[in-house]
């Protein structure tokens, strides 16, 4: 279900055409190095599996709405980052992708 969900946040990333495409290209790439890292961790984790993907999701939607509303991005970044801090020592590239991740949504001039 995770990998259904990255999918559908990296369809609606492509799909903002108010986000320059250098910036879509770098969030598609920073999904898609989560991904994996989400499938790993679902296979002992599935419940925080899909936590992480439905912030990611909502943070994504909140990103490339028209009408920004930072207090929601805000809330939804600082929950996936929340998320993923107890598997910084066991994933650590998942923590690092989480942070590359959120670091670009907050480029987007939110």
């Amino acid at each position: 279900m995770s990998d259904e969900r990255i999918e559908k946040t990296k369809s609606a990333v492509d799909a903002a055409d108010h986000i320059p495409a250098e910036k879509k290209a770098a969030l598609s790439a920073a999904l898609s190095k989560l991904k994996p890292e989400l499938a790993q961790i679902s296979q002992t984790h599935q419940e925080d599996a899909e936590s992480i993907a439905r912030l990611v999701e909502a943070s994504a939607h909140e990103a490339t709405r028209r009408e920004k509303r930072p207090e929601h991005l805000h809330t939804h970044l600082h929950g996936l980052k929340q998320s993923v801090e107890k598997f910084e020592a066991s994933h650590p590239k998942l923590a690092a992708f989480v942070s590359e991740y959120s670091t670009l949504l907050s480029a987007l001039g939110i």
